[in-house]
């Protein structure tokens, strides 16, 4: 499938109809969708509901927006009117269903964009590697016999196939950065509370935020302005930007490629150590489980318990626990985290690290090697990403360009509200042949590399 600017494009100039688009797209997902195990519901009839409205408005001399006929997809954790928001769970498929659409879906919408469909997840996103009791384990279109990452699993795994040209997802604690470097397309977690959460399934308050995925840093950017909807641009400035390399913790546990990747974007830039990261980490994890298992304590209250994924139940259940002192702990201490990002981004704009620690492990055996002894993925792919959103900071998952190879992805990481160098950086990187997203290839006929 082509980029959404060039989707937009177009229809735009009548070159094709919204229509024609989207009955292409629903075609895709009926062949496809279900090999990847991606997608929840198919929204054929809104979709063609929504096509028909971009393609009157064409007719009329009118224009539908920037997105016009752009067929998309989100996370099931998003409210879609009409329908309950199951956050991947069996314990709200029979909820009550939503009265309008989460305020993103409204803006995309407002935009042009057609919604096609909700997209598979960890339950309550919880999760790195979209293992969902429910509906299954999504697979890499770059090998069906891996994991595609999560907990926006679902929402990766359609676009690295080419079945959808975005979509929307949510990163809590890289929920959307791990996918993207492990299906080997873009990403952005962005500043949080940057983009609107109303209509989103809460996970952990204080972390959570959606963001795209996308093929190109130009459709990222097409879609940050959409989101944003007049909330005001990040930074649009042309100085050179200045880069530094990410060491300490983020300097371990990482793919040659990635070494090698870093050392060619950035050659001579300094190396900054963040200081205690582990413990950025641990605290982020105390956090996330403390807010998260407070989101649930009336489920567990009216003995729901027994319905949530065991795997997720237990997490829950102990952060529900947690007292609240050590939760206050935690927190003061990300206060001072944050204060050492900010001195460090009084002197670098954008500091490069790896987005995930290897590449998307298997299905039939979901660990991980982190400091030399194995570990669930499910739980620690995000060792990289998590101590970044712990600082509330922006970071675009960017795919190095490995034809043939399984995926693999940088974060470049900015300054709050820094969110356009990173889409300038992202496509100069892109331009020099560095990054960029590749097809799946054979990998999607159900080879294994």
């Amino acid at each position: 499938m082509k980029h959404a600017t060039e989707i937009a494009a177009a229809v735009h100039a009548r070159r094709t109809t919204a229509t024609a688009v989207v009955d292409r797209c629903l075609a895709a997902l009926a062949a496809d969708g279900n090999r990847l195990v991606a997608v929840t519901r198919v929204l054929a009839e809104r979709a063609r509901r929504e096509a028909a409205l971009v393609d009157a408005a064409i007719a009329a001399g009118r224009d539908p927006g920037p997105l016009a006929g752009v067929p998309y997809g989100v996370k099931d954790l998003f409210d879609v009117a009409g329908l309950p928001t199951t956050a991947g769970s069996a314990l709200y498929a029979g909820a009550v269903p939503a009265t309008t659409d989460a305020v993103a879906i409204q803006r995309l919408g407002a935009a042009g964009a057609v919604l096609v469909a909700t997209l598979n997840m960890d339950e309550f996103a919880y999760g790195f590697a979209t293992i969902n009791a429910v509906h299954g384990t999504t697979r890499n279109p770059h090998d069906l016999k891996r994991i595609a990452g999560g907990s926006s699993g679902g929402s990766a795994a359609v676009v690295a196939a080419g079945l959808l040209p975005f979509t929307l997802g949510s990163d809590t604690n890289g929920s959307i950065r791990v996918p993207a470097s492990l299906t080997g397309i873009y990403g952005l977690k962005p500043t949080h509370d940057a983009l609107p959460m109303a209509g989103v399934f809460p996970f952990a308050k204080s972390f959570d935020d959606i963001g795209p995925f996308a093929t190109s840093p130009r459709d990222l950017a097409l879609l940050w302005d959409v989101l944003r909807a007049g909330s005001g641009r990040s930074d649009t400035g042309t100085d050179p930007v200045r880069v530094a390399r990410l060491g300490g913790r983020f300097a371990v546990n990482l793919d040659p490629a990635q070494q090698a990747a870093i050392d060619t974007i950035a050659p001579d830039a300094p190396m900054v150590d963040l200081g205690d990261v582990a413990r950025a980490r641990s605290a982020a994890f105390l956090i996330t489980a403390f807010e998260g298992g407070a989101v649930h304590r009336a489920a567990f209250a009216r003995g729901d318990a027994m319905r949530f994924d065991p795997a997720t139940r237990d997490r829950l259940l102990a952060g529900a626990l947690l007292p609240d002192g050590l939760y206050d702990r935690a927190q003061a201490f990300r206060t001072a985290f944050k204060d050492t990002l900010a001195s460090v981004f009084a002197e670098h704009d954008i500091l490069i690290a790896p987005a995930t620690p290897c590449v998307a492990p298997t299905i039939a055996d979901p660990w991980i090697v982190i400091d030399g002894e194995r570990t669930p993925a499910r739980r620690d792919l995000g060792v990289h990403s998590q101590p970044i959103s712990f600082a509330g900071l922006p970071a675009l998952a960017v795919p190095l360009r490995r034809p043939g190879q399984l995926p693999l992805g940088l974060q470049l990481i900015g300054r709050p509200g820094g969110e356009r160098m990173l889409f300038r950086f992202a496509e100069m990187l892109e331009e020099r042949g560095l990054t960029g997203v590749c097809a799946p290839g054979e990998a999607f006929q159900g080879d294994s590399r």
